[in-house]
């Protein structure tokens, strides 16, 4: 075992508090980071600053992706955290193999950092809405999470009408959700109010049940595939989670990168099928939450106005006007006006928004690249996409931040340009000169 150099907490606290060059790096599992507390620790968060890089994917990730996507380089100085000495010396032993020569251990995380409340720390807002395989582990075995204190659940299995999906393998106990149950098969959007409340009483879903969701991850080829979004379950279990959201479950917990995160912690699918227990009232009306789903005249008003935004979770090649990205849509370019804010490759990937194993991507890093092209929290948001889908995980990843004034723009580019009088752009848009098309993709298939 190789020998690193130590830093004190008050040495890190002065680092940290004078924002010198160095990176600091927290090796734990991204729920710890996220706020949750997994080893007992007093509070739960990370350092401020510090870069997410767990353990456990040294195993499988592409480095060189990684740090580049982190602006982690050699010339800087690195400390590195965890939750002991041991797995920061693994981690630091690894990168020294890499090239990094100028590390250091801080190994007191627990103990002094976290049992200081005068020590900042940092967590996403609303982290206990994103849940960790652990978590769903305990809640089927009759276990008692921590953060949860309802006695009523529903595990929801989302799939985009393929139900082989579910018989493929799912979580024990989990029931299939269909998105055509939540959404129109012609317009793409949510369904109306009665029809919602009907779909939720037959899951079994009061407004005030817990929902656990989840999808399973493939990757779906679009060129020749019909139907390429049936492979992208775990982004329709985001779409599915925005519209329950919309309609007023409370309660929403979404498995952190689906059913991958499930099979990496070496939890077992089931193949036997569990049917829901319908219930005969909701509960409350329905949308309880209409402000999160707007439709056309909304998007044209929000257009106009100063303190809002329409942003688009499309591909560069959507954007600017060089395919149409649905075998269905023929009409190819972009809403004037609307913000650039890249998916990814294309209608059913969100590389930029998720991390090489598909959990949600390190929140700040989102912040960070949504701030350097106006989309801010202090304005009214709405994301669109094609048809919901992707502008429903951009919608999540805003409101697992707090940010108070977001919504999804229901309709999208489906609706949009079915209508001859609605304007559309294509090219490069002078605001957007110096963008360009990153896709972060570092994927992998476990």
């Amino acid at each position: 075992m190789k020998t690193f150099k130590e830093i004190s907490t008050q040495a890190l606290f002065e680092t940290n508090r004078q924002s010198d060059d160095s990176i600091i790096i927290d090796s734990r599992p991204i729920a710890a980071y996220n706020g949750w507390p997994l080893q007992g620790e007093q509070r739960g968060g990370h350092i401020p600053g510090a870069k997410s890089i767990p353990l456990q994917w040294t195993h499988y990730m592409d480095w060189i992706e990684v740090l580049e996507e982190k602006n982690i380089t050699k010339e800087r100085p690195l400390i590195i955290y965890g939750y002991n000495r041991e797995d920061s010396i693994h981690m630091a032993e690894k990168l020294v193999d890499l090239g990094f020569h100028d590390l250091a251990i801080y190994s007191h995380f627990v103990e002094e950092w976290s049992a200081n409340p005068n020590l900042p720390l940092h967590k996403l807002p609303k982290f206990k809405h994103l849940v960790y395989p652990e978590w769903v582990n305990k809640l089927i075995h009759n276990g008692q999470p921590p953060l949860y204190e309802n006695e009523d659940y529903v595990i929801c299995h989302s799939h985009y009408d393929y139900i082989e999906d579910y018989h493929n393998g799912h979580i024990p106990g989990a029931i299939p959700v269909d998105t055509n149950s939540l959404e129109s098969t012609e317009t793409w959007n949510r369904r109306p109010a009665e029809e919602l409340r009907k779909t939720l009483q037959d899951l079994g879903i009061r407004y005030d049940t817990t929902v656990v969701i989840y999808g399973r991850f493939s990757s779906p080829v679009f060129d020749g595939n019909p139907f390429p979004g049936k492979s992208a379950g775990h982004l329709g279990a985001l779409r599915s989670a925005a519209i329950m959201l919309y309609a007023g479950v409370k309660d929403i917990r979404i498995l952190n990168g689906g059913l991958t995160s499930w099979k990496t912690e070496g939890y077992e699918l089931s193949n036997t099928p569990s049917e829901p227990t319908p219930v005969h009232d909701f509960g409350i009306d329905i949308p309880a939450h209409p402000e999160y789903m707007i439709d056309t005249p909304s998007a044209k008003q929000l257009l106009t106005s100063d303190k809002g935004e329409l942003v688009s979770i499309r591909s560069w090649e959507e954007f600017i006007g060089n395919r149409s990205g649905y075998h269905y849509i023929d009409q190819k370019g972009r809403i004037p006006g609307a913000i650039f804010g890249n998916c990814g490759s294309d209608a059913y990937h969100m590389e930029n928004y998720r991390n090489f194993d598909h959990t949600m991507r390190e929140y700040q890093e989102i912040e960070t690249t949504w701030k350097e092209v106006g989309i801010t929290p202090d304005k009214q948001l709405a994301f669109y996409c094609g048809t919901g889908w992707r502008g429903s995980e951009a919608f999540w990843n805003a409101w697992l931040m707090g940010w108070p004034n977001i919504s999804v723009y229901d309709g999208g580019w489906f609706e949009w340009c079915a209508d001859p009088d609605n304007p559309v752009e294509t090219g490069i848009p002078e605001s957007a000169q110096d963008i360009r098309s990153v896709n972060t993709n570092y994927q992998i298939n476990i």
